[in-house]
């Protein structure tokens, strides 16, 4: 006499192109998010300072007039002799530069080897009315 058991269902096997599929719409909406140009800034306002009182101003102030006219607290000093001018680094260095003047010149500054250790710190000239 024999016996006719049921069969074991298979086990279900997922299909590996589902894997493929969905990591593919992955990379192209990835792609599609990444690829949009990103939206200019118009309503950018860089800080201004309306009045500042010329007794209120920090002590040392470096004033960067350009690449070779340099104030430190209100007296001309050359480039070369900034680091025998400097106090010791017992407080920031604040540092006053025009809006439009290049970056590349404050950036010139801070590449300086005597001001390592410095605390710096940008101070904002104030806004003058035009004459």
């Amino acid at each position: 006499m024999s016996l006719n058991l049921p069969r074991r269902p298979l086990p279900a096997r997922l299909d590996p192109a589902l894997a493929i599929v969905n990591i593919v719409l992955l990379l192209i909406f990835f792609f599609l998010s990444a690829g949009q140009p990103a939206r200019p800034i118009g309503d950018l306002q860089l800080a201004r300072t309306q009045q500042l009182p010329p007794g209120t101003l920090p002590s040392p102030v470096l004033e960067l007039r350009g690449a070779e006219r340099w104030l430190l607290d209100g007296q001309p000093i050359l480039p070369e002799l900034l680091a025998a001018a400097l106090p010791p680094h017992d407080g920031p260095l604040h540092v006053m530069i025009d809006r439009q003047a290049p970056a590349s010149l404050l950036l010139e500054l801070l590449r300086r080897p005597e001001l390592e250790g410095h605390d710096i710190r940008l101070v904002t000239q104030p806004d003058r009315p035009a004459p």
